[in-house]
């Protein structure tokens, strides 16, 4: 069964990681819905260690780009460089070519790095002297910002934000979890195994798409969207139709890594604040008054009525 699998590979990731099954039920959310991630919390919480983890019990290979205020888009993607044995330009790629890319740090590029990874995130290739060169497959982006320092970032655009599919903010773990995490440390790490090949994941991600949505589902996840757009002294800017689809796309991989084929209200309610919070524009009221985008969803979530039809698969014709 796929769901064993994933269970397999999830109980082999939580041998290093400890106190964080949050983040990594989501990594695995994005990579099997094959959208990226958005991670939001203070250094130290095994954010890195968590996708360099993933991609060694998933086969894939892993790249850590640390964003930089003197980074170049040709750090990322690749460069021209020129053979003067040859007398002929070769290509080389840069670092973006891998399965599981950490963006460490994504706030501190300029914005000419940020558009390089936009079309990388889109696409899913890198434009270099006019030729594409594809990213391979399954391709991931796991991007990290630190909330506690502003000196020497740049705000995402609104635009590149909506690329990612979800984002979550994680808080530092609970006593027992960080003396896991500390006792750990005093001896060496586990060798890992591997879980899952590629080709198994791209299976799985195939997968996904055959996973049930009711059309009460969809038309529950495009009124919360929509009740995020209505005039509100707190939002500028509400959801824009990502929103729906990502919490779509996101159940159904949710619901594949629970043993189901069909999703339900419950699978969309427990995503929805992670696909819409950064497709919020808060108003400057809302920032004056400290009214988050979490505050607001929760709102929506209460008024919004969800179906209370049974969404399992029709019956067979």
């Amino acid at each position: 069964m796929p769901e064993d699998r994933l269970e397999q590979a999830l109980f082999e990731i939580r041998r290093v990681i400890a106190g964080q099954d949050a983040m990594l039920e989501r990594v695995l959310v994005c990579l099997l819905a094959q959208g990226h991630l958005l991670i939001e919390g203070v250094p130290g919480l095994a954010k890195t260690l968590t996708i360099k983890t993933t991609a060694a019990v998933l086969g894939g290979s892993f790249a850590r780009i640390q964003f930089t205020p003197d980074l170049v888009p040709a750090d990322l993607v690749g460069t021209r460089v020129y053979r003067p044995d040859q007398g002929s330009f070769d290509t080389e790629l840069g670092p973006v070519f891998c399965n599981f890319l950490l963006a460490d740090e994504i706030n501190r590029a300029p914005a000419k790095v940020q558009s390089a990874l936009l079309e990388v995130m889109q696409e899913r290739q890198v434009t270099i002297a006019h030729t594409s060169y594809p990213v391979p497959s399954p391709f991931l982006v796991l991007a990290t910002q630190n909330p506690i320092e502003s000196e020497g970032t740049y705000p995402l655009p609104e635009a590149q934000i909506d690329r990612f599919m979800l984002k979550i903010l994680i808080d530092y773990p609970e006593h027992d979890e960080e003396l896991t995490v500390v006792q750990r440390q005093l001896s060496a790490q586990p060798e890992l195994r591997e879980m899952l090949s590629l080709d198994e994941l791209r299976a799985l991600q195939a997968a996904v798409f055959d996973v049930y949505v009711d059309p009460a589902l969809v038309s529950y996840a495009v009124s919360l969207a929509a009740a995020t757009r209505e005039p509100s002294e707190y939002v500028s800017y509400g959801a824009s139709p990502r929103g729906p689809i990502s919490v779509t796309q996101a159940a159904r991989a949710l619901a594949l890594m629970r043993g189901r084929d069909y999703a339900t209200v419950d699978d969309v309610r427990a995503l929805a604040k992670d696909a819409f919070r950064h497709r919020l524009v808060l108003s400057y009221q809302a920032l004056a008054e400290g009214v988050t985008a979490d505050a607001i969803l929760d709102r929506v979530l209460a008024e919004v009525p969800a179906p209370e039809a049974e969404l399992a698969r029709p019956p067979a014709r």
